[in-house]
């Protein structure tokens, strides 16, 4: 559990289910050492900064995840070896955050701020998804998401 402490971002779980928050947690942490292009194809960094990646992006992986790769030592490898095993999840995540998003309404949420949360949560997994969210978008999910009794009929332009 002190392990937990010392980590920059969640470890990847063995289900992948935070994968693709994690792999923009992993490359930004990456980035900020200096040894993003450790995980790109055809890099030539040096023997230090590809050690310094595999032991970063190992600290980052579920106990179970570590055994799965253990022989690996090459952090491109590993890189995309996570890719090839988690990257499908997009496909799962993508449907569910469009059904989310088109059955969204206000009146479901006690408070602004729970219906803020939701409309946040599926947007960011969306946007994970490459499927771009602006605030046009988000304001016009609100407000034709009123009931229609309550007179909202504002054009979004």
């Amino acid at each position: 559990m002190s392990n937990l402490s010392k980590l920059e971002f969640m470890t990847l779980d063995i289900s992948g289910n935070n994968y693709l928050s994690w792999v923009l947690d992993a490359e930004i942490h990456l980035d900020a050492k200096g040894l993003g292009d450790t995980i790109k194809e055809g890099n030539e960094a040096s023997s230090k900064d590809k050690a310094k990646a595999i032991i970063f992006l190992r600290r980052h992986l579920d106990e179970g995840l570590k055994s799965k790769y253990l022989t690996l030592k090459d952090q491109f490898q590993l890189w995309t070896g996570l890719k090839e095993r988690h990257d499908h999840v997009k496909a799962t995540v993508l449907p569910r955050a469009r059904h989310e998003w088109m059955h969204l309404r206000l009146q479901d949420y006690k408070t602004i701020s729970e219906y803020n949360s939701v409309v946040y949560r599926i947007i960011s997994q969306l946007k994970l998804c490459e499927e771009p969210m602006n605030d046009e978008d988000m304001l016009e999910k609100t407000l034709f998401t009123f009931h229609a009794s309550y007179g909202v009929t504002a054009a979004i332009p």
